[in-house]
């Protein structure tokens, strides 16, 4: 089913075992973590070094270390699921880890895709075709390019501090920025209302925008001046190559291309059926970030 398919139902929540969120001090897991935190659930933070998380259990875990798997599924019913960052092929580490969870009791998992790779479709995308198989209960949240982008350690927030430039082969196309906050509200709705979605949902804030118009936005908000420099993909290789592997910036510059066609060009209502409550707007966020940076 498509992001607008199901309804669920506000405020119905199950009396939850332990919750593993793996990349639990990241971008959508550190905040999963906190607002299961917040609401009373119990949850085990999983990380590489297994760091401490105000409220949670840590828990040391490793995709590419199976020695840790085991011990961090101890006690726990339902996974958030982080793929490894970087990698082409996340299904070769997860896959096996998944048959493990389903056979320790797991029975409901959330897993984080991208709202530019569909079922079936590359890398996270062979994970996400499989998890209906494994799991009676699941849901995959395919996000729209983060708000946080702008406003964290991201290369566009890095470029925008440095020289106030933010660097994109987009041209004039729009995207339905998302704010991380958002993500992890759903993220705790799938993993703990009554009924799991058992479907993939497009996450997207309430505004398609363009690069133009996230520039001019961090120059209101900020008081510094930010400028777009639209680059044509050619551009946009080279100047990635310079930071990462040839291929992945062909990766990168080609989602850039993408979004030049308009595909990421829209805005879906998942976030408010799943929370009750509208998206954050992008104005919001780089406001709420910039007061709590200072």
């Amino acid at each position: 089913m498509t992001a607008t398919g199901t309804t669920l139902a506000i405020g119905t929540t199950l009396d939850t075992g332990a919750t593993l969120v793996t990349g639990a001090t990241g971008t959508t897991g550190g905040r999963t973590a906190a607002q299961l935190i917040a609401a009373g659930h119990r949850v085990k933070a999983a990380s590489r070094r297994g760091t401490p998380v105000l409220g949670a259990a840590p828990a040391r875990f490793d995709w590419y270390d199976p020695a840790t798997h085991g011990a961090a599924l101890d006690g726990v019913d339902r996974l958030y699921l982080v793929p490894p960052v970087g990698d082409s092929d996340p299904a070769a580490v997860m896959l096996p880890f998944l048959q493990q969870a389903r056979a320790a009791g797991v029975r409901r998992a959330v897993l984080l895709s991208s709202s530019a790779i569909p079922e079936g479709g590359p890398a996270v995308g062979v994970v996400h075709q499989a998890l209906p198989g494994l799991f009676d209960e699941w849901a995959v949240l395919r996000p729209s390019w983060f708000m946080q982008n702008f406003t964290g350690s991201h290369a566009h927030a890095v470029s925008i501090r440095e020289s106030g430039t933010l660097l994109t082969a987009t041209g004039n196309g729009r995207v339905g920025f998302v704010d991380a906050d958002d993500i992890a509200a759903v993220a705790v709705r799938a993993l703990t209302d009554d009924r799991a979605p058992d479907t993939d949902l497009i996450l997207t804030g309430p505004e398609a925008l363009s690069y133009d118009d996230i520039s001019a936005i961090m120059t209101e908000v900020s008081g510094r001046q930010v400028v777009h420099r639209a680059l044509t993909y050619d551009q946009m290789c080279a100047h990635l190559a310079a930071q990462v592997p040839p291929e992945f910036a062909a990766m990168l510059a080609g989602m850039d291309r993408a979004i030049a066609q308009g595909t990421e060009d829209r805005t879906t209502d998942a976030v408010q059926r799943l929370t009750g409550r509208p998206p954050h707007s992008f104005r919001l966020v780089a406001e709420r970030e910039r007061t709590s940076a200072q």
